[in-house]
């Protein structure tokens, strides 16, 4: 019997480090805290009381060497996400490295510092030193929010010191982005040097106190790449992404005497409800959420977004507008500082005045929903109203524009600038209204001015009555006609002329026009019945967005899914593409074209309901390595045989010649089958007998667009045909047409393909 014991004592003593291991691991990971002048050694780990983080050592992923750092993580998301590193200039070499905690004086009370050793005596790391005493035993102690604190009462007491205070590349719910102007702390982030490496990057994001504070993305520290515009009670100007009735996300910024910050939180916090970092990446920052049924991060935006994010993109005085031909543009009043390069793209001198500003007799251009300029050297006054602004901007010879600095309650507060408007970008929704100084002879019939303010107000007195008696027309029909409306197409589309655009439909003769004309039975969704189907548009519902506005996923009453487009009310291309697809689009029909099901009409609301494509656009398989896998040579030979049936139906087979010029793979969607239908016909003409047309206004997207259209807009069938072939020739390859090949000679597919080696690869 003893010799069995001893066998079995035996057996078990090359096991019992393995026991230890396990014991000790146990034990860290019940543990949120560590005690005065006591340590966490590599190997162990702290985890927050609600198991959300984690905080211990690590070697970052990809990593080509030993280096230890000590970090927090989220505790069950693999891989491991880390959210804060304490050493990055000074890594430990080997496992050797321990974290204590010192209090002064070597007791439990006062003051204390966190301390991180490489197990040779040496300090790599240690927490920044505070005023801050704490009377009660000081400990350190991981929170559920994702923040180390180390403080008195055990670690639930007075703060001495924080993370939060000192954030690495990522911002977490509840966490103070910008200054402490009493202590002079500034929390900002900075990037990673590389995946592998946490060390300090180029690139790093900060708050500009000056002026009306805003967000800096820099280079190397002295160069901006971007800026997320001033704060205008709601948002910043510069991300209309931010939207102030999200139900997930609450944004607030605060600006006083002692603190300039920002700082969101989500519903629930980090207990239970919605996970989401702001991560600043090289050159980019992204806002992500966490999807426990994907298993996976969602992003939820990115900035820079695009050319007209970059900053200072078109220079002084230029706007820059992402969904124009040209991007960058003059306001009213100027012209490009440099033609010549202005029409070689380079656009970087900017704008400069037709005529100089002499302080008499000047006025204001509205320049609405834009990006506000540059405000580091402008100057603010919250207590004022916008009229007071204006008329103090007038006063003052140096002012060249004025703006809101509060949007709220029909906006008040002033920002004037006196230096070169820089960072203009106009947005297709959201945004603010800037007014740009200008001479009297510059100013548009219909600018800002006091006299025509006058006469309009004259006009809209004397015609109060009709006003009143329209409305009240309005309000019987809206109940008489609540379900079902029937619209009237004001000309027969037989007799119009060659690619006339649907919008540009005229009144005349309307009355024996409308007697020949086939009517359109259209559903009128009732507002609060889309508000509900979406979840009152929440960003969690929010599918994507265009040039149009945003669109939405909803659910109606009976079940059905169906994909909301809401017009921006600062997109006038929308308002074209709205009339456009309610008068084209009902009278389409064919099993490769996506089908309105209704539209919905209120106040300024204008939007647009279709059924619901399960698969979304065909630029997320095609050109995303993982879902491209599910696209096998039949599907996508199925895919390009829809397309080609649905382009021969517009052309040919409906009842007009439609002619999209915008067919591109983001606008072709697939359904739960994977049956592509053609969509967006926003910008879709109606073609007559000619065999071209021309057009001073070209859109849709380069890339896709013909020679002859992009160059000199004319455009026919063979427009689309020809973007249908690029479509065709991305399916087969999997690769993008444009912004694929910067490195060589080749600067898009079509190019990289031209030669018959390359052509023989692809095929």
């Amino acid at each position: 019997m003893v010799t069995m014991a001893m066998a079995a004592a035996s057996a078990m003593r090359p096991l019992a480090p393995l026991f230890l291991f396990f014991f000790f691991s146990l034990a860290a990971s019940a543990s949120d805290n560590i005690l005065a002048n006591s340590s966490l050694a590599d190997g162990q780990k702290l985890v927050s009381a609600g198991g959300v983080f984690e905080l211990g050592f690590f070697t970052p992923p990809g990593s080509t060497t030993a280096a230890r750092f000590l970090g927090i993580w989220y505790r069950d998301i693999d891989p491991p996400t880390v959210v804060w590193v304490a050493n990055r200039d000074a890594p430990v070499s080997g496992t050797a490295g321990s974290l204590a905690v010192v209090v002064n004086g070597g007791g439990g009370g006062g003051g204390g510092r966190l301390v991180l050793g490489d197990g040779s005596g040496r300090v790599v790391w240690s927490s920044a030193p505070s005023n801050v005493t704490a009377s009660d035993p000081v400990a350190a102690r991981l929170l559920d929010s994702g923040n180390f604190v180390l403080a008195g009462g055990g670690g639930s007491g007075d703060v001495i010191w924080q993370s939060f205070d000192y954030p690495s590349d990522t911002l977490l719910p509840g966490m103070k982005f910008g200054w402490d102007l009493t202590t002079g702390l500034d929390r900002y982030l900075t990037t990673w040097r590389s995946a592998g490496d946490p060390s300090p990057g180029d690139y790093t994001f900060k708050i500009d106190p000056r002026g009306a504070p805003e967000g800096f993305i820099w280079y190397n520290g002295t160069s901006p790449v971007y800026r997320n515009g001033p704060w205008d009670g709601l948002q910043f100007s510069g991300e209309p992404e931010m939207e102030p009735n999200n139900t997930s996300f609450r944004f607030e910024f605060v600006a006083n005497r002692t603190d300039v910050y920002y700082t969101f939180v989500v519903d629930g916090g980090g207990g239970g409800g919605v996970l989401s970092r702001f991560v600043l990446n090289q050159s980019s920052a992204q806002r992500y959420v966490w999807l426990p049924q994907a298993g996976g991060w969602s992003l939820y935006w990115s900035l820079p977004r695009d050319q007209c994010d970059q900053y200072a993109h078109c220079g002084a005085y230029g706007v820059c507008d992402v969904g124009a031909a040209s991007m960058c543009g003059c306001p009213a009043g100027f012209a490009p500082a440099s033609p010549r390069n202005w029409e070689l793209r380079d656009s970087s001198a900017g704008c400069a005045r037709r005529t100089r500003l002499n302080c008499t007799g000047d006025g204001f251009l509205p320049l609405r929903g834009v990006k506000l300029p540059d405000t580091t050297n402008a100057t603010v006054d919250a207590a004022i109203a916008v009229d007071q602004c204006r008329a103090r901007c007038l006063a003052n010879c140096s002012c060249v524009a004025y703006a809101a600095s509060d949007v709220r309650g029909g906006g008040s507060g002033c920002i004037m600038w006196s230096s070169p408007l820089v960072d203009i970008r106009k947005f297709s929704y959201g945004g603010e209204d800037l007014f740009m100084r200008l001479a009297a002879s510059d100013l548009p019939t219909n600018g800002d001015d006091s006299s025509r303010k006058n006469t309009v107000l004259a006009v809209v007195l004397s015609l109060s009555g009709v006003v009143l008696l329209a409305l009240a027309a309005f309000f019987v029909w809206d109940k008489l006609f609540r379900n079902k409306v029937r619209f009237q197409s004001p000309q027969r589309f037989t007799s119009f002329d060659s690619s006339i655009p649907l919008n540009q439909v005229q009144d005349r003769k309307m009355e024996d026009e409308t007697r020949h004309s086939n009517e359109l039975n259209v559903t009128l969704f009732d507002f609060n019945t889309i508000a509900f189907s979406t979840d009152n548009f929440a960003n969690l519902a929010k599918l994507g967005e265009g040039g149009f506005g945003p669109v939405y996923k909803g659910e109606l009453d009976g079940g059905q899914t169906v994909a909301v487009k809401r017009l921006s009310k600062f997109s006038t291309q929308g308002l074209d593409e709205f009339k456009n697809e309610v008068m084209l689009i009902a009278r389409l029909q064919h099993v490769n074209l996506v089908r309105l099901l209704g539209c919905c009409i209120h106040g300024e609301e204008r939007m647009l309901v279709y059924e619901y494509m399960e698969n979304k656009s065909l630029d997320n398989f095609i050109f995303d390595k993982a879902r491209s896998a599910q696209l096998n040579w039949s599907k996508r030979f199925n895919i390009i045989l829809g397309i080609a049936r649905g382009l021969l139906y517009l052309h040919q087979d409906s009842r007009f010649k439609i002619i999209h010029r915008d067919l591109k793979a983001g606008n072709i969607l697939l359904d739960g089958d994977m049956n592509p239908k053609i969509s967006d016909f926003g910008v879709a003409r109606i073609f007559g007998d000619d065999t071209d047309s021309h057009t001073r206004k070209v859109v849709g997207t380069y890339g896709y667009m013909s020679p002859e259209y992009a160059m000199d807009g004319v455009f026919s069938v063979k427009s689309d045909v020809f973007s249908f072939g690029v479509l065709v020739l991305e399916l087969v390859s999997g690769r993008k047409n444009r912004g694929m090949y910067s490195s060589g000679e080749q600067t898009s597919l079509l190019s990289h393909v031209s030669s018959d080696q390359e052509f023989e690869k692809v095929r």
